[in-house]
């Protein structure tokens, strides 16, 4: 490949990056928030009692210049406490001992498996390979 070629073939990609890495990004984001939902359906992490917490886990996957981003949490005011448990008085003065219940720690890594493996097929569609 000589070097004319080839700066005509990251031009064509730099053309098309933003929305094939916001396509891959939202898969990941779809990805986490499943598995996040899973580890949050009883022990290790905690019981469903309503299915209400579980459901409020969101993505929400953005394009910035050249690629795009996704964010994953809930809006739920007991996510912290669930993750990572507490211990002591709330702003109330009621007492809690709650023991941790993780659920998003354990997906970290499959979100990190998941994030390198839709990098990898994006350059491979951009550049054809």
């Amino acid at each position: 490949m000589d070097l004319d070629d080839l700066a005509a073939r990251l031009n064509q990609a730099a053309d098309r990056i933003e929305p094939v890495t916001r396509r891959r990004m939202r898969h990941v984001g779809t990805a986490g928030v499943a598995r996040i939902r899973q580890n949050a359906s009883g022990r290790p992490g905690p019981n469903v009692i309503t299915g209400r917490y579980r459901a409020s886990w969101r993505s929400e996957t953005r394009g910035i210049p050249y690629g795009a981003q996704c964010t994953i949490g809930t809006n739920a005011p007991q996510g912290r406490r669930l993750e990572s448990g507490f211990y002591g008085p709330d702003s109330l003065g009621r007492v809690y001992a709650q023991p941790p219940f993780p659920h998003v720690q354990p997906a970290i890594g499959f979100l990190e498996d998941t994030l390198h493996q839709q990098m990898r097929a994006a350059v491979g569609e951009l550049f054809g390979d």
